[in-house]
């Protein structure tokens, strides 16, 4: 990767500089795209400390305590900074895709850091001793803390099921973070806060927000208009409302496609400098970047005889004419050039003959002229059809039309075995994203909804805490289809991201809601007073999360800003699923009477 970026460098600096009104320069290959990746990479480093000052400024303003703030900071950067102790240790490096990894532990232990220090406020505000508070916030918040990280740690490792090596990494090294962080959040931040406590004068201010009346305080009002959830005409309007939203969000989400929708290298954005020079190439020479190969398997010194290199020649016709392809180089190809050159360059000898030996004689040309091209023995040898693209519908073209030759055509003698090269491990890849997708969202939802019963012991607490998952779930997906985003490798992980962190706002939520039911309050009362202990912390967590990974939108590299598109999304509005969904599911499935009942 270094000498990648030192080439790119080079290029850029001495051969790019040559440019003039008369010479353009067009560059592309592989070791162009590594190093113009490496450099977005380095970028990235910047929107790290970028989302970190963004994230403490959050905090700040909803605690206006500096020592509560810095200590949350500072864990959640210790837990980063474990984090990659143990990615270095394991043998894991930060590449493109991983290096969302320390964004999400970062967002997701200051998430939980900050409940933590808001249960600690609210009894300081109270005058409990801030030792006696950080013992009853870690009682209180423990479990729920602990089944959203493990439900946090189950979200990424479900990806492990996706037989795709980066994500793969990417799974396990989240699921690493995530467990540091139920020692850093859920122990350390309440020791530590039980030592250093938090400003009274921020405590006391605090509760005076929560119970400002009138116009006093937006909070105030933000909290009166979701308290009116739990009425039966509120909740009837907003599971109508959320009903229409999952049927429209279902239906257009059925139109997302598997794999890139925009040409050029998909790493990039469209209008960088390497996909403008790429479409150039492509447009002017002819040439692509995107070689979808197709291996022609013959056996050992089998390669000249006229019965199988004549069926390359076939399917190179085919390919031909597919829409999508350039150009298609093949040994057939290659064998008409050299009998038409030892036959003193006759045009009517372009064509291939019965004659395995003057075929022989012509394959051994090629393998003396062009050693690197060709396997000794040649057992096989490639077809290679150029692509204008790699977009979704041209790759499975391409790999459709490859299939059907080589249902036909195949036999004991010559076998045609798809996929290689740059499209065809694309398209390939496409077809384990497309199984993987549906796979990983049942596993990932059942796991949820284990993780859920065990915390709630309530088959009602669990769909009303899943229900909003799923249409947050669907809408993403109709997002996708209006950016024109398809489902490849980089994004398929923001779904079980998402949930994974989105169902932390139910569990803290639902679990003071339903404690306080148990003791007897009404279901108004209940979520009003879990709004009082908890909602502000839901939304600065929500924001916070958003906040994280919005600065995503600005990088370089396309499919990481893609990410931070849909994740932000999925966290803002899993947020708000939560404030509304809850208390108008919990007016039909969760009345006091109904929990005491359970609970008696």
């Amino acid at each position: 990767s270094s000498l990648s970026m030192f080439f790119s460098r080079w290029m850029e600096s001495t051969i790019r500089s040559m440019e003039t009104d008369k010479i353009k320069i067009h560059m592309v290959g592989f070791g162009k795209l590594v190093g113009d990746l490496i450099e977005g990479l380095n970028r990235i480093i910047g929107f790290f400390a970028v989302s970190a000052g963004i994230a403490t400024l959050f905090v700040f303003y909803y605690t206006r305590c500096i020592r509560s703030t810095l200590l949350l900071v500072s864990a959640s950067t210790l837990g980063v900074i474990w984090l990659l102790g143990l990615m270095h240790l394991l043998g894991y490096v930060l590449d493109p895709y991983s290096i969302l990894v320390p964004f999400l532990i970062f967002a997701i232990g200051l998430s939980h850091g900050a409940q933590k220090m808001n249960g600690i406020m609210q009894d300081v505000g109270r005058g409990t001793h801030k030792y006696v508070a950080a013992r009853y916030t870690f009682r209180r918040l423990f479990l729920a803390g602990l089944t959203a990280l493990l439900t946090n740690i189950v979200g990424f490792a479900v990806l492990v099921i996706i037989d795709i090596p980066v994500i793969r990494d990417m799974a396990i090294t989240t699921s690493i973070g995530v467990s540091v962080l139920i020692f850093t959040k859920l122990i350390l931040i309440p020791v530590m806060l039980s030592y250093i406590g938090v400003s009274e004068t921020a405590a006391k201010r605090s509760l005076k927000a929560n119970k400002a009346k009138g116009h006093q305080s937006l909070v105030s009002r933000l909290w009166s208009f979701l308290d009116t959830f739990t009425q039966r005409g509120w909740a009837i309007a907003a599971i109508i409302v959320a009903s229409v939203l999952a049927v429209g969000a279902f239906t257009v989400s059925r139109h997302v496609q598997i794999g890139d929708l925009d040409a050029g290298a998909p790493e990039l954005r469209a209008d960088s400098r390497y996909n403008k020079d790429v479409a150039y190439i492509n447009q002017h020479y002819g040439l692509a970047t995107d070689q979808f190969a197709t291996l022609v398997k013959v056996g050992r010194n089998n390669c000249h005889k006229y019965e199988t290199i004549v069926l390359s020649e076939r399917l190179g016709w085919r390919l031909r004419h597919v829409d999508g392809v350039i150009g298609v180089h093949s040994l057939a190809e290659k064998v008409k050039e050299m009998i038409v050159g030892n036959s003193e360059g006759n045009p009517k000898y372009n064509a291939l003959i019965h004659d395995d030996r003057q075929t022989g004689t012509a394959v051994q040309s090629i393998m003396q002229s062009a050693p690197d091209e060709m396997i000794p023995d040649c057992p096989v040898y490639p077809v290679i059809a150029y692509l204008s693209d790699h977009k979704a519908a041209t790759l499975d073209r391409t790999l459709k039309t490859v299939e059907q030759f080589a249902a036909e055509n195949d036999n004991k003698d010559v076998q045609f075995l798809p996929a290689a090269g740059s499209a065809g491990i694309e398209a390939v890849t496409n077809i384990v994203v497309k199984d993987a997708n549906k796979k990983m969202l049942i596993v990932l939802y059942s796991a949820v909804v284990v993780l859920c019963f065990i915390t709630f012991r309530s088959w009602r607490a669990v769909v009303i805490a899943v229900l909003p998952l799923i249409i947050t779930s669907m809408l993403c997906e109709a997002l996708m289809v209006w950016l024109g985003i398809g489902i490849k490798v980089a994004t398929l992980p923001v779904i079980a991201l998402g949930v994974g962190v989105g169902v932390d706002y139910a569990l803290y939520l639902l679990s003071v809601q339903l404690n306080l039911q148990r003791a007897g309050e009404s279901l108004k009362d209940a979520y009003r007073h879990s709004l009082d202990f908890t909602g502000r912390i839901v939304a600065l967590v929500g924001f916070t999360m958003a906040a994280s990974v919005i600065t995503w939108a600005w990088s370089p590299i396309k499919f990481q800003a893609d990410m931070g598109i849909l994740l932000t999304f999925m966290f803002l509005w899993n947020m708000i699923g939560a404030l509304i969904m809850i208390p108008a599911l919990s007016h039909f499935l969760l009345p006091t009477e109904v929990v005491q009942r359970k609970a008696a």
